[in-house]
C-alpha cells in the first residue's frame, strides 16, 4: 500500500513537472529561455515518472529496463539541449535581452 501511494505521488509529480515545462515553453520570450525551461523539466519529469513506474514494477526486469531508460535520458537530454543552443548561437540567433539588464539606458 505504501509503495503504491509513493508511486502515485511520483507519477503525479512527474506529470506536474511536465506541465510546468510546457507552461514555461509557452510563456518565456525567447528560444534560449524556452530551451532552459524544457531542458530542466524534461529530465526531472522523466526521473519522477520512471521512478514511479519502477516502484510499480518491483524488483523485476522491467524495473531494470526503466533504470536503463533513465540513465540514457539523463545523459542525452542535457547534451541535446546544449547542441540546440550551440546550433542556434552559431546560426546567429541572439538572446532577447531586457534593455535595463543589458546596461542600455533609455
Amino acid at each position: 500500500m505504501i509503495i503504491d501511494v509513493l508511486s502515485w505521488i511520483l507519477l503525479v509529480s512527474g506529470g506536474l513537472a511536465g506541465i510546468a515545462g510546457a507552461v514555461g515553453m509557452h510563456r518565456f520570450p525567447d528560444f534560449y529561455s524556452r530551451l532552459h525551461a524544457t531542458g530542466i523539466t524534461d529530465t526531472l519529469c522523466a526521473m519522477l515518472i520512471l521512478l514511479g513506474l519502477g516502484l510499480q514494477a518491483g524488483l523485476t526486469l522491467a524495473a531494470f529496463k526503466l533504470a536503463l531508460i533513465f540513465v540514457f535520458l539523463f545523459f542525452t537530454s542535457p547534451t541535446a539541449s546544449h547542441a540546440l543552443a550551440n546550433a542556434a548561437m552559431h546560426g546567429g540567433l541572439k538572446p532577447k535581452l531586457d534593455s535595463a539588464a543589458a546596461g542600455n539606458k533609455p
